[in-house]
């Protein structure tokens, strides 16, 4: 015969408390005493009791769940879905944690209908939150979208912080400067810079870094070092062909981001330019793809596991009815120095 499933009932009693208690021990909110904690999870544990999560999601008219919303890496000719796992490990680890599931939505903000079926999406699922991701974070259309559905959001990477929400970034434009600057240390003074997508302002950020890193060590801004790419990894190899075949090449360049910088390797290696003898490498996130190649990538290692955690962990304190004050909440990158950048040519 089969066993019965224990109930909510059957632990509140064998524990001594109240269905509502052991509801809170279950959904981890706060003020329960230590020690109460401590008999509903013995009793739990004893009857193996296991939460309907389709009753607890109706209880609260909210799934217990957070929607991570990302730019669709296969629209890109040469797709790289290295900046969206380190989002997913990031976010997921904050969901396991606390109880929560993760729901990952790719979208691609070249869609014109694309605020619609995010939006109906939303309505359908009921989520407790909603973490966006650049650059979809700084797309109108997008974020009105979410905000219409009226679900708690937090955006990241948005470039300039509104303080009237919370929302996680980077430094990156102080980090991008640090980094010029460590190319000037080499020796490097003919430094070049990939642009990202314009449509992503914490990207753009890299570059007003990349400018200011210039002024501090002296050295002029010279606008025929500057390429535009799309964050892609084609494009950086199409920038890359354009700067090495100028007579007075660059001797460093500095992309936006990694997938730009590989292409920029890539370039390199196909006109017999080698690294970092003749050329340093440098490129901005730090995803699985800057050690995979060679030589390896000197870059700006992006908390983004780190960002999409705080993000996440916020919407979900804020279910549980502890909202986090409205900000910008940073958390700092570090450069990575590995094979790719090296001191100036000599006869450079």
């Amino acid at each position: 015969m089969r066993k019965r499933r224990a109930t909510i009932e059957d632990v509140a009693s064998l524990a001594g408390v109240s269905i509502k208690t052991v509801s809170r021990v279950v959904n981890r909110e706060p003020n329960v005493r230590a020690s109460t904690t401590a008999s509903v999870k013995k009793a739990i544990t004893k009857l193996d009791y296991r939460p309907n999560p389709s009753a607890r999601n109706l209880a609260s008219h909210r799934a217990r769940l957070i929607v991570l919303v990302y730019d669709d890496p296969s629209t890109y000719d040469a797709p790289s879905a290295g900046y969206i796992i380190k989002l997913q490990e990031g976010a997921l680890r904050a969901c396991r944690s606390e109880g929560f599931e993760l729901l990952i939505h790719p979208c691609s903000h070249r869609d014109s209908g694309v605020g619609a079926e995010l939006q109906e999406q939303i309505r359908q699922i009921r989520p407790s939150g909603i973490v966006v991701a650049a650059p979809l974070s700084n797309l109108p259309e997008i974020v009105d979208a979410v905000k219409a559905t009226n679900t708690p959001y937090v955006r990241l990477s948005t470039g300039t912080g509104n303080g009237k929400q919370y929302e996680v970034a980077t430094n990156d434009r102080d980090i991008s400067a640090g980094m010029t600057r460590y190319l000037a240390e080499l020796g490097h003074t003919r430094i070049a810079f990939i642009r990202g997508d314009r449509t992503h302002l914490a990207v753009g950020n890299r570059f007003w870094g990349y400018r200011d890193g210039l002024e501090q060590c002296g050295l002029p801004f010279a606008e025929e070092l500057v390429v535009e790419g799309d964050n892609s990894i084609g494009s950086g190899e199409k920038c890359a062909e354009q700067l090495l075949q100028m007579e007075n090449r660059p001797t460093a360049i500095f992309a936006a981001n990694d997938d730009m910088a590989a292409g920029v390797v890539r370039a390199a290696a196909r006109m017999r330019i080698g690294i970092p003898d003749q050329l340093s490498v440098a490129g901005c996130d730090d995803i699985s793809l800057a050690q995979m190649i060679f030589p390896a990538l000197t870059t700006i290692r992006q908390p983004l596991s780190a960002m999409a955690h705080a993000a996440s962990k916020a919407l979900i304190d804020s279910a549980r009815g502890r909202p986090h004050e409205p900000g910008l909440e940073v958390v700092p990158g570090e450069i990575i120095i590995r094979e790719s950048t090296g001191p100036v040519p000599r006869n450079a």
